[in-house]
């Protein structure tokens, strides 16, 4: 068994040292008789318990550093991480790693065997982190990520993803970096695939994989069916290039009153998908189902689904929705209680009035955080304890007003903005906005704080 551990500890300290930790902090006592194997990282202490640990953390001076826990929960990591976030912006977005896991594998029941899975990681992961959702997805085995812009892809590729990566939006300016890190463009224009072809002529590079976007009626990227003659030839002429998928976008799958357009979409595809087949000489992956799509259209899952907000806890269908699990928890804390008399007016513009003697609670987070001002004066509302607290006034920059009249709260105490209750839905249409406006709008200044069991 001691052999074990050596072999299993000199394992993890080669991954780490390969992943430039700069700090370990180990707990337990397994792991403090193994110290020798962790030599290759520069600060390294260990502890055998969590308490221990909890009792000298304020002389371990954290700062700028970003931390991850990791460890079974006999070990009680969360008395940990609730210790160093009160040493920080007590606004969070809690990320549930575990439903992230829950939610593929949802998805994954309904696909057809053959079918692969691109999971979209674009615009920061609709707010919950690129990288460590990459990470989990890597690791369950999804086929492919896809992001919006190359500086993404880069980002990811840095910190160590080696899934194939599809970049939505290329520019030449990027070119350079979509060879350096491997990453595969979407062409969408005759503007985007010369540029393309050229920069690969000067780099005298053959063969490198490429994804066609295909305009079925989106109205928004891609080659429209008057160019497929003229877009046939050209992948003919250029061996530069190597189709690797041919696909569209469904303008309105989540919506039964364009299930005629869909088919329509779907149909268009598959014309165009045949005629580049049938001239190049060669078959590629085609893909059309969006999240919704992959439920309501099985017949269009195709060789591959491109699957998003789903992901994150968010389907149009209920049957689907309700075996999905959220991944995002905004929460924040109560800043300071007041109470105020009949009349007084609070917050800027002199907006929210009381209208009676009212208790108010100012919580730590603002439109600056993502949380929207069309949401004032009544308009939204964020639970404290169980209970339900509407927006009082104007929402400001860093701070929000709730009327809590009637609950019992402190100072200090937390408040869910959004998560089980009220859920990302719910705030989106109290705002008359979509759910990905929500999470994507969450400020970089919101610590992530991530959960795995």
């Amino acid at each position: 068994m001691v052999c074990c551990f050596n072999k299993l500890y000199s394992q993890i300290a080669a991954a780490l040292v390969g992943k430039n930790v700069d700090r370990l902090i180990g707990i337990g006592k397994d792991i403090s008789l193994h110290a020798a194997s962790f030599e290759g990282i520069k600060d390294v202490q260990f502890f055998e318990t969590t308490d221990q640990f909890l009792a000298e953390i304020s002389s371990l001076k954290f700062s700028n550093e970003v931390i991850l826990l990791k460890a079974a929960r006999i070990f009680l990591f969360e008395k940990i991480s609730a210790t160093l976030e009160q040493k920080a912006h007590e606004t969070k977005l809690e990320i549930n790693l575990n439903a992230i896991r829950n939610n593929l594998k949802v998805y994954k029941q309904i696909l057809k065997p053959t079918t692969k899975i691109m999971a979209m990681v674009k615009a920061f992961s609709y707010g919950s982190g690129s990288f460590e959702i990459a990470n989990v997805l890597q690791h369950v085995g999804v086929d492919y990520l896809a992001v919006a812009y190359t500086d993404e892809g880069v980002d990811l590729r840095k910190a160590g993803i080696n899934l194939p990566i599809m970049v939505m939006n290329a520019e030449e300016s990027g070119f350079e970096n979509i060879i350096k890190y491997k990453l595969e463009p979407e062409l969408y224009s005759f503007t985007i695939f010369n540029s393309f072809v050229k920069f690969l002529v000067e780099k005298d590079i053959d063969a490198y994989p490429i994804h066609l976007k295909i305009d079925t009626g989106m109205r928004r990227l891609g080659f429209e069916e008057q160019d497929l003659e003229k877009l046939c030839v050209a992948l003919k002429e250029n061996k530069q290039l190597k189709v690797l998928s041919v696909f569209s976008h469904l303008a309105g799958s989540d919506a039964a009153g364009y299930d005629d357009f869909t088919e329509k979409q779907a149909e268009q595809l598959a014309n165009a998908s045949h005629k580049i087949e049938q001239k190049i000489g060669y078959s590629f992956i085609n893909h059309l189902a969006n999240s919704s799509a992959i439920y309501r259209f099985p017949q269009y899952q195709l060789d591959m689904v491109r699957l998003g907000i789903g992901l994150y806890g968010i389907d149009a269908t209920l049957e689907i929705q309700n075996r999905l699990l959220p991944v995002a928890t905004l929460k924040t804390t109560i800043a300071q209680i007041k109470h105020l008399q009949k009349g007084e007016t609070i917050g800027y513009s002199r907006k929210g009035v009381a209208m009676q003697d009212t208790k108010t609670a100012t919580v730590r987070i603002g439109y600056a955080d993502g949380y929207p001002r069309n949401l004032s004066n009544g308009k939204g509302k964020m639970f404290i304890n169980g209970n339900a607290a509407p927006v009082i006034g104007n929402i400001c920059m860093d701070m929000t007003m709730l009327d809590v009249t009637g609950l019992d709260v402190n100072e200090g105490d937390e408040v869910i903005v959004f998560g089980e209750e009220p859920t990302v839905s719910n705030l989106a249409e109290w705002a008359n906005t979509i759910s990905y406006e929500i999470l994507t709008n969450i400020s970089q200044r919101v610590k992530r704080v991530y959960f795995e069991e």
